[in-house]
């Protein structure tokens, strides 16, 4: 019941409060985290703010490693590219290597017929202008239907709770927080294919914080540098 409460007043005082658009990070040139896997360091995640004039490129790129024994049991990388326009979506790509198996994704705007256009891995068509890529650096993801995957292109239809305001402490650091959770809407969905994941923003300047998700082991991400 407290979290419905709280969900119900964030959604009719406070959304106005978290709406904008990738403008609020005109100021933002880099982010740089932690992935650890069962508390142990296991990768990094960075992110690259590149502006020229009203265009925005953001680079990303993603990498990590599981082992047992010195053995690598699972090698992942991708690199992508999500280019904005006047505050305004227009392009992504990526590509990722998911231990030895190839994946991708391209998604343009169509601004004529006011959708996006998919051709990915495990999608390929039409999906609302309203959709957002799920690379979690943006807060606007919160009031999204649906996410599209960053990974395959995968439309992913989600519920977002939003838990309450934390103090949380990530590498010495304590930040005031929103705290969220994001979950399928479709719960016919194979586990491996469910959402289920927490994500802490700052409730100052909206950056992301922190993600965690259990899944074949608990998975965090912890903001490590921006500027």
């Amino acid at each position: 019941m407290k979290k419905l409460l709280l969900s119900i007043i964030f959604y009719s005082l406070g959304i106005l409060h978290l709406s904008g658009h990738v403008g609020h990070y005109k100021n933002l040139n880099y982010l740089e985290y932690d992935l650890f896997r069962n508390n142990n360091l296991i990768g990094k995640h960075t992110y690259k703010f590149i502006y020229e004039g009203n265009n925005l490129k953001i680079e990303s790129e993603v990498y990590f490693k599981i082992k047992k024994f010195n053995i690598v049991l699972y090698n992942y990388y991708a690199k992508s590219e999500e280019n904005y326009k006047d505050g305004k979506f227009i392009s992504f790509k990526s590509k990722t290597n998911q231990n030895k198996k190839e994946k991708y994704v391209n998604i343009q705007r169509d601004s004529a017929k006011n959708v996006l256009k998919v051709d990915g891995s495990s999608f390929k068509g039409e999906t609302s202008i309203d959709n957002i890529i799920g690379t979690w650096w943006n807060h606007e993801i919160v009031q999204a239907k649906a996410q599209i995957s960053a990974v395959s292109g995968r439309i992913i239809k989600q519920n977002v709770e939003f838990i309450g305001k934390e103090d949380i402490k990530v590498d010495e650091k304590t930040y005031q927080t929103l705290h969220f959770n994001f979950s399928s809407s479709d719960k016919k969905l194979s586990d491996d294919k469910k959402l289920n994941t927490d994500i802490w923003y700052d409730d100052q300047t909206k950056i992301w914080i922190k993600a965690a998700f259990d899944k074949r082991g608990y998975w965090e991400y912890r903001l490590k540098e921006f500027r």
